[in-house]
């Protein structure tokens, strides 16, 4: 028996993605004349029977993606959610962006959500899905995809934090320093714990011994304390130290970096001179504040992630897909290395 022809196999032989091919079969006004008559040559030539499509196409009743995430602000939200709406907004889908700002409030959204039927699939950003919520979305069918956070029943693209944590320290050390702090956040964050276990690896490899005295978070738990106040007031801290203080420091995000960098300032160090920092994240900001960093590709996370999304919605039954980008260290001033190696 001959193997039906899917929408699949009309993308690869006609070069497009999947959306544009159903945005072609089911003729929507947003594609070009030249996009849909090489569409419905290669389907025509592959011989495809348009029932297929209408099977899966009855099974979308919104065109429409939502995407729920802790919050709005957070710098690594926005550089993500801009890959996912150009990603988006090419398919030809709507986007629906929930903030949620406690577990509680997934499992209610997460609920009207399946009884209204108002999306046809759902991303979860940086958070920890209750797991009463992820069974019932599991038996219901929903697409689900997961960004920043890993589950073994969904597809999720995520970053490899305590990898880039352990570069970001291990970077410091083979710059001289022996006494490196961390600027983390709130334990409540998977990623902060990543970050916490990949900056302690990487002393006690390098024969340095960890301290909690050396790991400070501010007192600010907005974003579960990935914000620019919070890094102010763990750099406070540190300063307060006196002569015990560390003059090496890796920060978990850019935006508390930055916010390390003004408390130095205020008290009289420079950095890199008297401080060297490295942050994580890689945001628009850093690179006018000339902060290593480690970079992720957020914007790349948010185009994969509908990428995802749309072909689990279009094949519910394709096999479980997980992705982990590895970050890359971005050298600038803030380390001092451009300085040394200039030396």
């Amino acid at each position: 028996m001959a193997k039906k022809v899917t929408i699949y196999d009309i993308a690869r032989e006609a070069g497009f993605g999947i959306g544009t091919i159903s945005r072609v079969l089911n003729d929507h006004p947003s594609v070009t004349p030249e996009t849909r008559k090489k569409v419905i040559e290669v389907a025509k030539r592959l011989n495809y029977q348009p029932h297929t499509y209408a099977q899966r196409l009855a099974r979308r009743q919104s065109e429409t993606i939502s995407a729920v995430i802790p919050f709005f602000t957070n710098y690594f939200f926005i550089e993500v959610l801009r890959g996912v709406q150009d990603k988006i907004s090419e398919l030809g889908y709507d986007l629906v962006l929930y903030g949620v700002e406690h577990p509680d409030q997934v499992e209610g959204y997460a609920s009207r959500a399946l009884q209204r039927g108002k999306v046809d699939g759902i991303l979860f950003f940086s958070m920890k899905v209750p797991d009463k919520v992820l069974v019932r979305l599991k038996e219901t069918n929903l697409p689900i995809g997961l960004v920043d956070s890993v589950s073994p029943d969904f597809d999720s693209i995520s970053v490899a934090n305590a990898e880039g944590a352990y570069a970001a320290t291990a970077h410091l050390i083979e710059l001289g320093h022996r006494r490196i702090g961390m600027i983390n956040a709130q334990s409540v964050s998977a990623p902060a714990l990543e970050r916490l276990q990949g900056y302690r690896r990487a002393l006690e490899r390098h024969g340095l011994s960890f301290t909690d005295e050396f790991v400070r978070i501010g007192r600010n738990t907005k974003q579960d304390g990935f914000n620019r106040d919070a890094g102010y007031e763990a750099m406070t801290d540190f300063i307060k130290m006196g002569s015990e203080m560390p003059k090496a420091f890796f920060v978990s995000s850019d935006i508390q970096a930055m916010g390390a960098i003004a408390a130095l300032n205020e008290n009289g160090f420079r950095v890199p001179e008297d401080v060297a920092l490295v942050g994580f994240d890689d945001i628009e900001l850093a690179r006018h504040m000339r902060l290593t960093t480690m970079r992720q590709p957020m914007f790349q996370m948010g185009v994969l992630a509908i990428e995802r999304l749309v072909a689990r919605m279009a094949n519910p039954d394709m096999e479980i897909l997980h992705t982990t980008f590895s970050p890359t260290l971005i050298v600038r001033e803030s380390c001092g290395a451009l300085i040394r190696n200039q030396n």
